[in-house]
């Protein structure tokens, strides 16, 4: 019993440390984990979170889509952001967007039914700026 409860606690520990946000959420998109890593990358704070939907976190624009995927996926079971990142705007509690890139586990129970999903999300704004602007320079020495 005692190696099984020192394994729960590591993975409890990694999960809630991590500095990439560690988001799950139920078959609705209410979001039920919100690790510190989701704290910093958007600001809201777990309790904040917790028993909120996805939707705090998506851009208005994207919801619709976003809630049409994320259903399919629930009925399906099948999503291919298990294997590949998937590169997609988020916002910040404060209203900026931003730039993030994820991988998605799908949970289930001990049945095999599905009970939601987890997201493991990286910030990568301060790389797409960059690489937008080395962009915008290339096509502005070509123009010369």
């Amino acid at each position: 019993m005692k190696e099984s409860e020192d394994q729960f606690w590591l993975c409890h520990q990694i999960v809630t440390e991590a500095c990439d946000a560690i988001i799950m959420a139920d078959r609705k998109g209410t979001i039920r984990l919100w690790n510190k890593g989701a704290e910093l990358i958007f600001g809201f704070d777990r309790v904040e979170a917790l028993g909120q939907s996805l939707h705090i976190i998506i851009p208005e624009n994207l919801r619709k889509r976003h809630d049409q995927g994320y259903h399919k996926v629930m009925e399906s079971g099948q999503s291919k952001y298990s294997s590949e990142l998937l590169a997609v705007p988020a916002l910040k509690k404060d209203g900026r967007r931003i730039s993030v890139e994820f991988t998605m586990i799908l949970i289930r129970d001990d049945r095999g039914r599905i009970l939601g999903a987890t997201a493991i999300i990286r910030d990568v704004t301060a790389r797409w700026e960059k690489e937008r602007a080395m962009k915008r320079r290339l096509a502005e020495m070509e123009t010369q």
